[in-house]
């Protein structure tokens, strides 16, 4: 995680010190003669993990509140006394780390920690807090209180899973029988009114004619994840041929989602195993049959999960990286 330290004395600016030793971030000395707190909270509630306030709750607050959107997205805010005798995360505490990292430093410097959410005071499972250590994406952050709320009602909860998740599973958590009946799904494909938690683990095949826009390609990529049923989400990564290296609409597609992208030569490509809907017109132009399918699956190193789909310029295919989801944080 990114971190970004703030504290308002000298005291605390040695706490802060020693604690970026084990976990590396900016310090920055706030109040008299410091940085101001609002520009700094501004700055780095955008682009850091994780906000460390050195000094009195009331402070990390007010400084916060401006900012704080959705648990899906704020980062962890995490506050610590200047003498580090409490450890306390106040933001983001399952979906963005807070209370593990505060675990962590309060480890550092001998602090007592105090967490507050609910499931964990209580001993029972948090499915957000589940879902991050898989590293799946929570579809829809605002269900998340209906699941957790049932187990701290004592009640049980049910779930689907296109994989088998391995160890022992949660008290009150139970499989369902049918997927309608689930209370949280773990899937590539979102269809019920669940708790949906999408594992990152897809590449995305692309094929294109050249000088194929940005624009299109991500009108045609929208078209693609309807008609397949396919979670956005669950792309982590792009890949094609290297006679697209250079391809600007593409590259700047994945910029724009934040996907690395992988290219492979044609020699390269007829390695990757399983069958291929071939095309002669791509043969020719590329020395392969397929472009789209056999990237996905060479940049995965797993299956192909949905098959080349070809609409106007562009190709898209989608394989699944290896995934075996497990009960344990």
């Amino acid at each position: 995680m990114s971190c970004a330290y703030i504290a308002f004395t000298e005291t605390g600016l040695k706490l802060a010190e020693s604690l970026a030793f084990s976990h590396p971030g900016s310090i920055s000395r706030g109040g008299k003669n410091g940085v101001k707190l609002s520009d700094w909270t501004a700055e780095n509630f955008q682009k850091t993990d994780a906000l460390i306030f050195i000094g009195a709750v009331g402070i990390a607050v007010r400084a916060i509140a401006p900012h704080c959107k959705s648990k899906a997205t704020d980062p962890a805010v995490i506050v610590l006394d200047e003498r580090g005798r409490f450890s306390i995360p106040i933001l983001s505490g399952h979906l963005g780390g807070a209370n593990d990292l505060a675990k962590k430093l309060a480890s550092i410097c001998g602090a007592v920690l105090v967490i507050t959410t609910a499931t964990d005071v209580e001993g029972v499972f948090a499915v957000d807090e589940w879902a991050k250590a898989q590293n799946c994406h929570v579809l829809e952050p605002e269900r998340i209180k209906t699941v957790s709320g049932t187990l701290l009602a004592d009640k049980v909860v049910y779930y689907d899973s296109q994989w088998k998740i391995t160890g022992t599973q949660p008290k009150n958590v139970f499989p369902a029988d049918e997927n309608h009946q689930a209370d949280f799904s773990v899937t590539l494909h979102p269809q019920s009114d669940a708790l949906h938690l999408v594992p990152k683990i897809c590449v995305l095949g692309v094929g294109c004619k050249r000088g194929t826009s940005a624009e299109h390609i991500e009108a045609t990529f929208k078209q693609f994840c309807k008609e397949t049923g396919c979670a956005p989400q669950s792309i982590c990564a792009c890949a094609s041929i290297d006679l697209k290296k250079d391809e600007p609409g593409l590259l700047e597609f994945c910029q724009n989602h934040g996907f690395n992208i992988r290219f492979y030569t044609a020699e390269e490509f007829k390695k990757a195993s399983g069958e291929f809907t071939p095309s002669s017109f791509v043969q020719q132009i590329t020395g392969v049959d397929n472009v789209c399918a056999r990237a996905a699956v060479l940049a995965s190193g797993g299956e192909l999960v949905i098959e080349k789909h070809i609409y106007s310029g562009v190709t898209f295919a989608v394989a699944a990286k290896p995934f075996t989801p497990d009960w344990s944080v």
